[in-house]
This record gives C-alpha cells, sequence and structure tokens, in this order.
C-alpha cells in the first residue's frame, strides 16, 4: 500500500491525453481521513479545471483532480470514524486545494467525509455525492420542493437534471422538462411534459410552481417570467456558458411576487446526506448514471466527457 495509481493534472490537458501515474499513498494526518476510493463521478468543474483553471496561480500543482468519491476509511486517524465504514466524500476544496478522488486512496478532511447507510453497489454510490447533494439542496431548502408543485427543470439533461427529475417524481410531483435538441426528448421521457427550448418558454408553458434553472443567466429572465405569481426560480446550473448576467435589474427583471434563490453545494452537512439516503432506501430508488467505466479506462471516460458521448453521469469504478 505504498504506492498508488492517480491522475496528476499539472496542465491544460484534453481527456484523450489523461494517463494514470504511480504516486506515493498519502500519509495520514490529524483531522484527517484515508480512504480507498470505490467510485467517483466525473463533474463539469473537472472539466473546467483541466481546461483551464489548472494555470491559476492558487492551485499546487500537480493536483489530483476530483470533487467526490464514494469508499471505505482505511484510516480514520483520530476522528471519530472507523475502519472499515462505508463513507462518500465531496466538495470543500477537493481537486483544488488538496488533492481529489481520481486516485486509489485519498486523505481528506474530515469535515467533508460523510457516512452513509446504504447497501447500493460502489458504481450507484458514485453517483450520489456531488449531484445528489446538489439536487436535494436546489429542490429542498431552495425550492421547498411539495407534491403539490408543478416543477419545470430547465436544461434537464445532464446529471443533476435527471437526478432532479427523479427525486421529484418519487415525491410525486408534476415534471416539466426540457432540452435544446429534439433527439434528446426520449432522454426525458419520464416527465410529465417534455419540451423544446429554443431559449423562451415563457407563453408556452402553464402552471409551474417551481423552477429549476440549470440553463443559468443566459435565459434566467425568461424563467423567471416562465412560473406562476408566488413561484419560486432556483438558479443552479450554468449550462448556457454565460456565468454572470450584467444589467440585470431586480426590480424589473423579477416579476411581482415571484421568488429568485440559487443552491451553492460547497457545504455539505451529514444530516442533508442522512436525509438523501433515508429518501433513496425508502422510495427505493437506484441514482441514475449514464456510463459506468473502469478506473484503468480513465483516460476513455474524460474524452467521453470531453466529447459529450455519454447522456448523464459518468461514473468511475476504481
Amino acid at each position: 500500500m505504498n504506492m498508488m495509481k492517480a491522475v496528476l493534472l499539472d496542465k491544460i490537458t484534453d481527456g484523450k491525453n489523461i494517463t494514470l501515474s504511480e504516486c506515493p499513498v498519502p500519509e495520514v494526518k490529524p483531522g484527517w481521513v484515508l480512504i480507498k476510493v470505490k467510485a467517483f463521478g466525473l463533474n463539469h468543474s473537472e472539466q473546467i479545471l483541466r481546461h483551464s483553471e489548472i494555470n491559476a496561480p492558487y492551485i499546487q500543482k500537480p493536483v489530483i483532480p476530483g470533487i467526490e468519491c464514494a469508499g471505505e476509511v482505511v484510516d480514520p486517524s483520530d476522528t471519530d470514524l472507523k475502519t472499515g465504514q462505508k463513507v462518500i466524500a465531496l466538495m470543500g476544496g477537493m481537486g483544488r486545494s488538496f488533492n481529489g478522488s481520481y486516485s486509489e486512496y485519498a486523505l481528506l478532511p474530515r469535515r467533508i467525509v460523510f457516512a452513509v447507510d446504504s447497501d447500493l453497489p460502489w458504481e450507484a454510490l458514485g453517483a450520489v455525492p456531488e449531484t445528489y447533494f446538489t439536487a436535494w439542496g436546489s429542490l429542498f431548502e431552495c425550492l421547498h420542493l411539495t407534491k403539490e408543485d408543478t416543477l419545470l427543470i430547465r436544461g434537464a439533461t445532464c446529471a443533476l437534471g435527471y437526478a432532479a427529475m427523479q427525486i421529484a417524481k418519487a415525491l410525486g410531483c408534476r415534471v416539466i422538462a426540457t432540452t435544446h435538441k429534439e433527439s434528446k426528448l426520449p432522454l426525458i421521457a419520464d416527465a410529465d411534459e417534455a419540451v423544446i427550448d429554443d431559449g423562451r418558454l415563457t407563453g408556452k408553458i402553464h402552471g409551474v410552481t417551481k423552477a429549476l434553472d440549470l440553463i443559468g443567466p443566459r435565459n434566467l429572465k425568461d424563467t423567471l417570467t416562465s412560473v406562476e405569481k408566488g413561484g419560486i426560480v432556483c438558479q443552479t446550473g450554468i449550462l448556457g456558458g454565460v456565468y454572470a448576467l450584467n444589467g440585470f435589474d431586480p426590480i424589473k427583471d423579477i416579476p411581482n411576487g415571484v421568488y429568485l434563490t440559487g443552491f451553492f453545494s460547497n457545504y455539505p452537512a451529514q444530516q442533508v446526506i442522512d436525509e438523501i439516503f433515508s429518501f433513496l432506501n425508502e422510495k427505493k430508488l437506484v441514482p441514475v448514471s449514464g456510463k459506468v467505466f473502469d478506473f484503468e479506462n480513465i483516460q476513455e471516460a474524460l474524452t467521453a466527457q470531453d466529447e459529450g458521448t455519454v447522456n448523464g453521469k459518468i461514473v468511475v469504478k476504481v
């Protein structure tokens, strides 16, 4: 257990050029937990790191990417966790401020490691941490979703969109899901209404009480005028490639009686993780993923991410 395989990133790198390297297994230190990584999901955040952010001066290179994982505790150090305990970890600086999950072992601060009670296989657990935490927080902390709601998911053909739709349908909501490509309509067939999004939904859909906007600032004003009075819009994703809304006038651009919020996933907590797994267990839900790759084929997985050939969450099994 002295050496391990990992992705070491030190410059802008496309998925097709990623390779596995040998490096030492991290040494345990107080307040940190050594985890044997069993599975991890790929995220847009890591793609941004590979394609541009790796050049930022605040990232100490080389760095192991990866903002989430599922695995077992190998060495709990001085924490309250136990050897062999099943855990997930996410966010809090993973893969940027310190090494992340694209590796056989990960040394992570206790504050972002969470015990889980689940019999799901590792590849299913690997689809949960960041995606389901973000979906859960968006739907319940921000949108206060109830089974009486009609939920619009704008930009639903992504990992977060699929997770949100699965949770909302299990709750009993009516779901309207959108995609900008007609060829992707079958991917949102589980929605009560599947809509082609040409950038303008106002006047085309009706009865929406809650909206999860995964496109972001590019279409946010239109989302705000697509919900009913008293409705809530949560902006969580930035699939539209526009990261800020210049010239936004809250008084004029937010309709009277409509509420705008957003979800930032950097602060996970054990209570929320427990709620998510309790819901999954109660509803007998298996987390949705697009394709599972073996760790030895990480190059193939990252190439698929870059080329957009997988619909839904890409999971890597270690």
